[in-house]
């Protein structure tokens, strides 16, 4: 059986050239959670594929109702735009169960968003980002031509939302690409794929406040790049990792920053930020 979901597009949630990855891929698990699959179990993954720059029209899903298993249920959806296909994953949901907990990627340790100095990403790079408050957490700068392909940041939404799955989904998307640490000028390095696993911490409801977000760059290359990030709570207990597969592109080639189209989708045979 196939179910529908439509979200709006925020055009306060925009990128390079279409709405940010994060928060669609956000809206997506909000569709498949409520529409598809009943909002009965918690979310264990998420996988979103970018097939074009989402645009300011309303964004429409369809998606099966899930499969269940004996303990989990996986739903696919496609997002669609005047008709055509943007956006295409699937979510993965099952509830908690009694087994062993290890803790193999403990919080950076840097000092509290308390002591650490706000950062103001230019609108005309970034216009989503000023829906949040972000915090650098170490040395590690956008476009300060550092040694790393590594951003660390604390980051909380400047609307005060809690930290359920899926703004943890776009806060896995929230921190500019690893690359721009070691770069001095801005590029569009949009998002083809990005898949978010979340841990039990969401199981007992959603923290407040801020998030401690990581990004970093361990290959690039051919003009690809493979982005691994991990979100962690106020109190250090990590909510979700992420991974992305980014498009590297020339920087003429990512027309202008923060342009948005009037409606309807971005141009297709593209990937969105």
């Amino acid at each position: 059986m196939t179910v529908h979901a439509e979200a709006p597009v925020d055009p306060l949630w925009w990128s390079w050239e279409g709405a940010h990855g994060g928060w669609v891929a956000g809206a997506a698990l909000t569709a498949a959670r409520d529409g598809f699959a009943g909002g009965r179990r918690p979310v264990r993954s998420l996988t979103t594929h970018f097939l074009a720059p989402v645009g300011a029209g309303p964004l429409r899903f369809s998606g099966t109702a899930p499969a269940t298993g004996r303990r989990t249920a996986a739903c696919l959806f496609t997002g669609h735009q005047d008709g055509e296909p943007v956006v295409l994953g699937s979510a993965l949901f099952g509830p908690g169960r009694t087994g062993p907990a290890y803790e193999g990627l403990p919080a950076p340790d840097v000092p509290g968003p308390d002591d650490c100095a706000p950062l103001d990403l230019p609108v005309e790079l970034a216009l989503f980002a000023r829906q949040l408050e972000m915090r650098p957490a170490t040395a590690d700068r956008p476009l300060a031509g550092g040694p790393r392909a590594e951003l660390v940041a604390w980051v909380r939404f400047r609307d005060g939302r809690a930290l359920d799955a899926a703004a943890v989904a776009t806060l896995a998307d929230a921190l500019p690409p690893a690359l721009y640490a070691r770069w001095r000028a801005p590029r569009p390095v949009p998002t083809a794929e990005l898949t978010v696993h979340f841990t039990d911490a969401l199981d007992d409801g959603a923290p407040e406040g801020w998030g401690l977000v990581r990004i970093r760059t361990d290959h690039a290359g051919g003009g690809w790049a493979v982005d691994d990030s991990a979100v962690w709570s106020a109190d250090r207990r990590l909510l979700a990792t992420g991974r992305q597969a980014r498009v590297v592109r020339a920087r003429q080639e990512g027309g202008t920053p923060g342009a948005r189209p009037a409606s309807g989708r971005a141009a297709a045979g593209t990937v969105n930020s």
